[in-house]
């Protein structure tokens, strides 16, 4: 018989192992499947997998981590302030310390300089700081961040002066009186200089804007528990409480802004004022 094309094409290999593959023909083109058509999800499609291997699942969306992060934090927040407050409520073995580390700070500092610092959680210092941030803010087209910024101010008032009436905590220097629980000023304080904080830092590249917000809340925490107006736990919850009106404030401030369009529908060009 005469030799074929294949077997004068095999006939110098002397191995008997299995075929290898070949690139380039059946292993190149895009897979079918059984009733002819392409598959829904081409391979050319798919994402690679961390070899750079084509074909891959497509990966699922999912939330945000930063959703995640700040549904937590506040549910932290929000059980520590209600064991606080039950034990303030109870008068609870947690006072214990409370008082001790009250007795050990009250006026050691003179009480000049500790109601300067106290001050600064007055209404009246510390809203107008607010005020004109959200005015910025709204003029820089962040209308929303500031509405909410004004929303978690107004509900410091809502939250705390209920809180004061049921709890009836009286003060470190004055135990005849009550309503020390939690911190009024600490609340003004946290909030109006953290989300005045919020709604600047869109358009600093420093971190001065936060810092100052820690330092001024830090200080009028400071100088309530040195000069004897609340004792620390007061001080403590407040801030507790307000953390996740702050962390709605710190969300809506992160929103991008809208580019502007012109009427017709088209985005306008960079640089050129809309018409």
């Amino acid at each position: 018989m005469s030799e074929t094309d294949r077997s004068r094409a095999t006939g110098g290999d002397s191995g008997t192992g299995l075929p290898q593959r070949r690139t380039g023909h059946a292993f190149a083109h895009t897979p079918l499947r059984s009733d002819g058509r392409p598959p829904q999800t081409p391979r050319g499609a798919r994402q690679p997998d961390p070899g750079g291997r084509p074909g891959t699942i497509p990966p699922v969306p999912g939330r945000p981590a930063i959703l995640s992060a700040t549904a937590a934090l506040s549910a932290l927040c929000a059980v520590l302030f209600a064991l606080i407050t039950w034990q303030v409520r109870v008068s609870g073995p947690l006072l214990t310390p409370d008082h001790a580390l009250s007795r050990a700070l009250v006026r050691t500092v003179p009480d000049a300089v500790t109601e300067r610092l106290a001050d600064l959680g007055n209404v009246p210092v510390a809203v107008p700081v607010l005020v004109l941030a959200m005015l910025y803010a709204a003029r820089r087209g962040r209308a929303r961040a500031a509405l909410t910024a004004g929303l978690a101010m107004a509900l410091v008032p809502a939250l705390i002066v209920p809180l004061k009436e049921w709890t009836a905590r009286p003060g470190p220097l004055e135990p005849w009186a009550a309503g020390y629980f939690p911190s009024g000023h600490t609340a003004t304080a946290l909030t109006a200089y953290t989300a005045a904080a919020l709604l600047v830092a869109p358009y600093t590249r420093r971190p001065w804007p936060a810092a100052l917000a820690a330092l001024l809340t830090a200080l009028t925490a400071a100088g309530l528990v040195l000069r004897g107006f609340h004792w620390p736990l007061d001080v403590l919850a407040s801030l507790l409480l307000c953390t996740p009106l702050l962390l709605a404030v710190r969300r809506a401030a992160a929103r991008p802004v809208r580019a502007e369009r012109h009427p017709a529908g088209r985005p306008a060009a960079a640089g050129q004022p809309p018409k």
